[in-house]
């Protein structure tokens, strides 16, 4: 077992530093209009130069963490700061929210409906601040963190298209994030606003969205927590309930709460076996919880950001809990991930694929995808995979 641990370790060690980020550093830098590119084709030329600033803020995390937790190299904090430069100059609008694009020169293109802008932004600037100590960084950290705290019951505010009040439903993917967002920023906040912070979002999580009925997590509910019999509200999307699953195990073992922490392996594990695609391998993209067709038309898609955040809650779950059943779905994850995603011959990996796993688009950068998801992937599985070969060679 110590040697096949061994071989997972380094592969996703080498995939990170040998040829993920070389892609990014290499091709997404805009050297002239400031912030990163993140349309790359496959070969990593731009094919677009709209800049998206929950992306820009992505990017500029990632750089500002891995200097942090890594290695202290002025190459990768000087790019974190690159686009830092950026988003400070043009990304806000004058309510202090943070527009979602702009123009490669940096002129607002879209309103700043969407709340994951201001999320990114916040963990890009508290990891920066970590990094340099500029309290500058620090108060831009605050006062977005604050901003989102203040909007979180109407995350789109005016910007929503719902009719206010006809079917009011809530979304999943806030309160998630912020499961992540509270341990990010936590050397910003009082410790009483992150306690807090956690239980609520605690609760969100594992008691509002989670439907007792089927043991799965619903995307949308009522304000009150209640199913709602429509596409919205029948909406399953497995990759956000096992990400935030390993979010959950981390908060868990901050807790020391192993029942918590067992908890959120479960769910994984169910969620799993539930989505996983029997026919052709792979995680659904979406899912009606009823069995009925899916409003997306790309429900079975195969994405690179669910199997993934897939592959660091399973060894975490395995980490943690010693559950046999997470090392045999990782190495089956594993196995179906590693064949069908990286592009060896041009780096990174592809995102979109169809239900057999072919390459629907090349792409290696877009509006969605960007220098975040394969590399932290890459960084938490190999950081956990030294955890578990440490628990292996203690035995």
């Amino acid at each position: 077992m110590s040697k096949k641990i061994e071989k997972y370790l380094n592969q996703y060690r080498a995939e990170l530093l040998e040829n993920v980020m070389p892609f990014w550093m290499k091709n997404s830098k805009d050297t002239e209009g400031g912030g990163y590119f993140t349309c790359l084709t496959r070969e990593g030329h731009v094919f677009d130069t709209d800049k998206f600033i929950w992306l820009q803020g992505r990017e500029t995390w990632f750089f500002s963490m891995l200097y942090n937790n890594l290695e202290h190299k002025q190459e990768w904090l000087d790019f974190a700061e690159h686009g830092a430069d950026f988003l400070k100059k043009y990304a806000r609008a004058n309510d202090g929210t943070w527009y979602f694009s702009l123009t490669r020169e940096g002129k607002p293109l879209i309103q700043p409906y969407n709340i994951f802008s201001d999320c990114f932004a916040t963990q890009a600037f508290g990891q920066l601040y970590k990094a340099t100590n500029n309290n500058e960084y620090a108060d831009i950290a605050r006062s977005t963190f604050e901003s989102i705290l203040k909007r979180q019951n109407n995350p789109k505010r005016h910007w929503s298209k719902a009719v206010e009040g006809t079917r009011p439903l809530k979304n999943f993917a806030l309160p998630m994030i912020l499961c992540n967002l509270s341990l990010e920023i936590e050397h910003l906040l009082p410790p009483s606003v992150v306690e807090a912070l956690i239980e609520d979002c605690l609760n969100e999580v594992m008691s509002v969205f989670y439907d007792t009925k089927t043991g799965l997590i619903l995307e949308n509910v009522t304000p009150d927590g209640q199913f709602s019999d429509s596409f919205e509200g029948r909406l399953l999307n497995p990759g956000h309930a096992i990400e935030a699953m390993w979010f959950i195990m981390d908060l868990g073992e901050r807790k020391s709460d192993k029942a918590l922490i067992e908890r959120a392996k479960d769910i994984t594990l169910h969620t799993l076996e539930y989505a996983w695609d029997a026919q052709y391998g792979g995680i659904l993209y979406f899912m009606d919880i009823k069995g009925y067709p899916p409003q997306q038309l790309e429900w079975d898609q195969k994405l690179w950001w669910v199997h993934i955040e897939t592959l660091i809650a399973l060894l975490k779950g395995y980490l943690h809990t010693g559950d046999e059943r997470c090392w045999t779905w990782f190495e089956k994850v594993h196995e179906w991930t590693w064949q069908h995603f990286p592009d060896p011959e041009f780096g990174e990996w592809f995102g979109y694929l169809n239900r057999r796993g072919e390459p629907l688009l090349t792409l290696k950068g877009g509006k969605w995808k960007g220098c975040y998801h394969v590399p932290r992937g890459l960084y938490q599985c190999w950081k956990t995979l030294e955890k578990i070969k440490n628990n292996e060679n203690e035995k």
